[in-house]
């Protein structure tokens, strides 16, 4: 155990002692979340849309079959059946829908009664390439169904949509923040963990490793929390900062700090497993000067830290369901930018840290105790 606690002091005097290395790896990801602010093409596909039938009446059947039609043709909705408005509330707070269409009691009574009824929409409005997708798709379908338009009248007879958005306006950096983080840890462990591994091993420094009596556990182990503490620093400095500049100021609450601390050090097991396994048979420095790009781009961009996954072609949905950025983002989302409760970060810090866990036993048998 001491020897391996001697790899984490000496990774961490490296650390602190290049205080240039520190400031890039949180750099890029702070300005990114300060310039970037357009957004990227798309349409909106498969959103999870739950149905709470209040009402079982005729004009409420011919709104499903309108939103069936929706799901069958332009496919912008995916309908989620629920009995009960709360439920599908607290489905849309936890992540589980993208919005909830609640068809009230009465409305059928009141719509041929020329009462103007009304409809009501839950929209999680944290994000909003998705709520407003839903919401002007929404629009469009109530207007349809006005169609042809009534006869003049005192009171219109026409259905009505109603919002509700859950959270206050979410300007574009908030959105951005959770992923300016995991892309800062991302940078940290790249950087601070895979590029100097593979130094260290061109200079040498590893051979003098290899004639103490460390085993290859130990060494592994050593390296992978020297880099993991490193990313939790910059995952924490970041969501600091972030915050601060971003304008989120739950993010200090007791509670949030628990949460988002607990999301940052999963994902920094993570990315350090995942680093370690590609780079432990690596031999040649250049290698991962050359990856980071590619790296990059495959890990990030599908997470949904810039664009919703559900407007993703099949293919790359794929390969965000995979991708540890995806729960990262999705996790730091929840407790940064909603009101979410436990549940709704339990799924990503257990495949972040499960994720972790299997690519560093994988790495452990791969790693090999000689020159």
């Amino acid at each position: 155990m001491n020897r391996m606690f001697a790899i984490i002091e000496r990774e961490m005097r490296k650390f602190f002692r290049s205080p240039a290395l520190m400031v890039t790896s949180m750099i890029f990801p702070l300005v990114q979340l300060i310039i970037l602010g357009n957004a990227f093409g798309g349409k909106i596909r498969d959103a999870r849309v739950g149905i709470v039938d209040e009402d079982h009446g005729p004009q409420a059947v011919r709104i499903i079959e309108a939103f069936r039609s929706v799901e069958a043709n332009v496919r912008t909705f995916v309908a989620v059946p629920y009995s009960d408005e709360v439920r599908a509330r607290e489905a849309v707070r936890q992540g589980r829908l993208e919005g909830a269409l609640i068809i009230p009691p009465q409305f059928s009574r009141r719509f041929y009664a020329g009462e103007n009824p009304q409809l009501g929409m839950v929209v999680d409005n944290s994000d909003q390439f998705m709520s407003v997708s839903l919401e002007n798709k929404m629009r469009e379908l109530v207007e349809a169904l006005n169609q042809p338009p009534a006869s003049a009248k005192r009171i219109p007879d026409e259905v009505a949509l109603e919002v509700v958005e859950l959270y206050p306006y979410v300007e574009y950096m908030k959105y951005l923040l959770p992923g300016a983080i995991t892309l800062a840890m991302f940078v940290s462990v790249m950087i601070g963990g895979g590029m100097l591994y593979i130094d260290d091993k061109a200079r040498g420094v590893h051979e003098g490793y290899l004639v103490t009596p460390i085993t290859r556990l130990e060494m592994v182990l050593g390296l992978n929390l020297a880099g993991a503490i490193k990313a939790i620093l910059a995952g924490v400095t970041l969501t600091i900062l972030g915050s601060l500049i971003a304008g989120v100021g739950q993010s200090f609450l007791p509670g949030r700090i628990l949460q988002w601390l607990l999301v940052i050090c999963a994902t920094a097991l993570a990315f350090n497993g995942m680093m370690f396994l590609l780079m432990v048979r690596v031999e040649d420095p250049l290698v991962p000067r050359a990856m980071f790009g590619i790296l990059n781009t495959l890990l990030y961009f599908p997470s949904g830290a810039i664009y919703p996954v559900q407007a993703f072609p099949r293919w790359l949905q794929w390969i965000a369901y995979v991708d540890p950025f995806t729960y990262a983002v999705h996790g730091l989302k929840a407790t940064l930018l909603k009101e979410a409760t436990w549940t709704a970060v339990t799924m990503d810090v257990a495949y972040l840290t499960l994720f972790g866990l299997v690519s560093l036993l994988i790495a452990v048998s791969l790693f090999k105790r000689t020159l």
